[in-house]
C-alpha cells in the first residue's frame, strides 16, 4: 500500500514514516498542501495520512478537493484539532481519525480500522 504522509512537522513525518514502512508499507511525504496535491495528481496513492492545520493551507480544503468516498483513497486525519463539527462530516465521509499526541497502539488500530472500512 503506498502512503501519503502530510505534516509540517518534520518529527511528525519520520515518526509515521518510520512506523508505517515497518508495516510494510510505501510511504512518500509532504510538507504542505500544496506538495501533497501534486504528490495526489503523480502517484498512486491509496491512504492519506494528513494534519489539518499547516502554513499555507488546510488539511480539511485537500480532503474537499479529493472528494472522498467517490474515490478509492482512504484518509486519517491526524490533529490536535478535529472539532466536533470536522468530526461529524469526516465521519459521514467514512474518514478515520487519530489525535495528536498518539501511541504506536493506536497508529496500528486506527490504521487497521481505516482499512478494514
Amino acid at each position: 500500500m503506498k502512503i501519503l504522509v502530510v505534516d509540517d512537522e518534520q518529527l511528525v513525518r519520520w515518526f509515521l514514516d518510520r512506523a508505517l514502512r515497518k508495516g510494510g508499507h510505501e510511504v512518500v511525504t509532504a510538507t504542505n498542501i500544496a506538495e501533497a496535491a501534486e504528490r495526489l495528481k503523480a502517484d498512486e496513492i491509496d491512504l492519506l495520512f494528513l494534519d489539518l492545520r499547516m502554513p499555507g493551507g488546510s488539511g480539511v480544503e485537500l480532503i474537499r478537493q479529493v472528494e472522498p468516498p467517490a474515490t478509492r483513497l482512504k484518509i486519517i486525519v491526524c490533529s490536535a484539532f478535529i472539532t466536533p463539527e470536522l468530526e461529524e462530516e469526516f465521519r459521514t465521509k467514512g474518514i478515520c481519525m487519530l489525535r495528536k499526541p498518539f501511541k504506536l497502539e493506536e497508529l496500528n488500530h486506527t490504521l487497521k480500522t481505516c482499512l478494514e472500512q
